[in-house]
């Protein structure tokens, strides 16, 4: 069933999400050459506890996955892109890091992903980051009432195919908001004007995530790690967004500091 939310429900969500950006952001500032990703999620572990929030993925157990999940952050490195499960590995220069998080906050959930570079980047790296990012903006621009799913698939598509990535149509967005995951599954590629019309209060997750050289997928032995499977590098961006009457609004920001220091880091490849 697909619930559309009141202004007073999207509010919560808001709070929710705005701990999440909160808490990516410090993860994304905390990631560094030679910090184990166990640091990273016993960093959000103890900002959910302090928080008295809730874990979306504690304990989740998806017919894909190997048993339930026992973390709170999704951590993916270079070829990995969705479902990291966080293990002893000490970030090394160069790095592709995703950063996925779903939390609840009394009853209301929000999910983001973001996706950095540890210590020197690579060109090529930073483009398909942005890659995922734009697509992401393009996607939430034509999130209004009015509007088709086809239009969001379709706008991460058009940009996918603009920088030359291929797009997997297995995993994508979806509805959320009492749960993590509610009905409506957002595929990362579609036809405009095609599919559920979009009204206010229906809330979602977009999440473009690109893999440099192929759409197929492998999974690791540990039923959750989800890699490329030409072993090319990954990247992944989300919001949680909320279709009002005045247009989208991102529920999961990031603090603008922490969006201005990954502009620099651009800036210092390319130059500008």
């Amino acid at each position: 069933m697909i619930e559309h939310k009141s202004p007073e429900d999207i509010q919560r969500m808001h709070v929710t999400g705005q701990f999440v950006g909160q808490v990516l952001a410090e993860l994304a500032d905390l990631a560094a050459v030679g910090v184990n990703l166990l640091d990273l999620e016993h960093h959000a572990r103890r900002r959910i506890e302090e928080r008295g929030a809730e874990s979306c993925y504690w304990d989740y157990a998806p017919s894909f996955g190997k048993g339930p999940f026992r973390n709170v952050v999704c951590l993916s490195v270079n070829d990995a892109v969705l479902h990291g499960l966080p293990h002893s590995y000490k970030l090394r220069d160069g790095d592709l890091l995703t950063m996925d998080m779903a939390v609840s906050i009394d009853g209301w959930a929000a999910d983001s992903a973001h996706s950095v570079v540890v210590g020197t980047p690579a060109e090529e790296d930073l483009r398909l980051i942005e890659a995922t990012e734009v697509a992401l903006e393009a996607a939430i621009k034509v999130a209004q009432p009015g509007n088709r799913l086809g239009d969001i698939s379709a706008a991460i598509g058009s940009v996918a195919a603009e920088y030359g990535y291929p797009v997997n149509l297995e995993f994508g967005g979806h509805g959320i908001g009492r749960t993590m995951h509610e009905d409506l599954h957002i595929p990362n590629d579609g036809r405009p004007g095609r599919g559920w019309k979009l009204r206010s209060g229906l809330t979602i997750a977009i999440e473009p995530w690109f893999a440099a050289g192929t759409n197929k997928i492998v999974f690791d032995p540990d039923g959750w790690t989800i890699r490329s499977a030409d072993g090319s590098r990954t990247a992944h961006s989300e919001h949680t967004v909320a279709i009002t009457e005045a247009g989208p609004l991102v529920l999961t920001r990031r603090p603008q500091s922490h969006t201005g220091l990954q502009d620099r880091q651009k800036s210092s490849v390319s130059g500008r």
